[in-house]
């Protein structure tokens, strides 16, 4: 385990990979700076706004969440939940309880994802009764929507889930997900869902999840540009990466793990390749901006803390082969 709490460890991508030229354009194209080229600057209307975390309330001790909730008061946009969005709570009435009296002021533009937590009550009843359509189809809890000029998955990561299938190739979600990215080739795509792939936390078993490579191969095929994920208490980000943790700048996907709604901080370990910034110690929530071209990240910590992480990226399937993310340091 590192020695110190909130590490934080920051590889600038490619600098080099990137003429200077090209790097201007595509920071500024991002940003919305003004340019006196002939470009075309991207409608206001193109760009929206996604904004979340995972693992927020606990139940008989709900500061951390109610700490999270003002910064997402602050934020329009439409809102994400990475799973475990209640702890101690099984019934619908305690989900209305714990949750709503949290984050449920944000119910009406909120995209949830299932964590483990909520198959505490069999095939998550309480949580399909308390989202109604906004889960997604009854007993599944994959889904896809359009955001801006964004294609957003929404992933069951659950795999062992009674009545799921799975998440191997040729499960139903595994199947799904394939047709539904064949049906919106070309578009800029963000996933997320409660378990992670890659993670440093220091219960492996808990932390690393290989059975969703089938899906991470899926969503690589397709260009995908973002991953979230929660089940871990704490904040990481992953530089691009293939399926098998191999870095890809050009081509890979971007993890980010946010699992700081406000429940309770998990430790990390020895950071796995690849691993960009690590912190435990912090709540909040993650802010990505999407524009037609690409997306800002943005880690905004509770009132009090001062970890910060943002950055810029590019959306592969619509921006020259070369051009990559590129972190900000804070």
């Amino acid at each position: 385990m590192r020695g110190r709490r909130g590490a934080l460890r920051l590889q600038l991508p490619l600098f080099s990979v990137l003429g200077a030229g090209l790097f201007c354009a595509v920071i500024a194209s991002l940003s919305g700076a003004q340019s006196t080229s002939n470009t075309k600057s991207e409608p206001a209307a193109q760009t929206a706004v996604l904004v979340g975390a995972g693992d927020i309330v606990g139940c008989q001790n709900p500061q951390g969440a109610l700490a999270t909730a003002k910064l997402v008061e602050k934020i329009p946009g439409t809102v994400f939940t990475l799973g475990d969005l209640n702890y101690d709570a099984i019934t619908l009435p305690q989900f209305q309880n714990c949750y709503g009296a949290a984050w449920g002021k944000f119910k009406d533009r909120t995209r949830p994802a299932l964590g483990n937590h909520e198959y505490r009550e069999p095939h998550a009843a309480a949580y399909f009764q308390y989202w109604g359509e906004q889960a997604g189809p009854p007993g599944k809890g994959y889904y896809s929507y359009e955001l801006g000029a964004w294609h957003v998955v929404v992933l069951n990561t659950n795999c062992q889930a009674l009545g799921l299938g799975g998440c191997t190739a040729g499960s139903p979600q595994d199947s799904w997900l394939r047709q539904d990215l064949r049906e919106h080739r070309g578009s800029c795509i963000v996933a997320y869902g409660h378990h992670a792939l890659f993670s440093s936390g220091i219960f492996r078993s808990h932390a690393v999840h290989p059975e969703l490579k089938r899906l991470w191969e899926d969503l690589y095929a397709a260009h995908a540009d973002l991953i979230l994920a929660g089940h871990e208490h704490s904040y990481e980000r992953f530089a691009p990466q293939d399926p098998d943790g191999r870095a890809d700048p050009q081509h890979g996907i971007r993890e980010i793990i946010v699992g700081t709604g406000g429940r309770s901080h998990d430790p990390l370990g020895w950071a796995l390749p690849n691993s960009e910034v690590q912190n435990f110690d912090t709540y909040g929530v993650l802010k990505l901006t999407l524009s037609p071209q690409g997306y800002t990240w943005e880690f905004i910590p509770e009132e009090g803390k001062t970890f910060h992480d943002s950055g810029v990226g590019v959306c592969q399937n619509r921006a020259p082969q070369q051009a990559r993310a590129t972190p900000q340091i804070h």
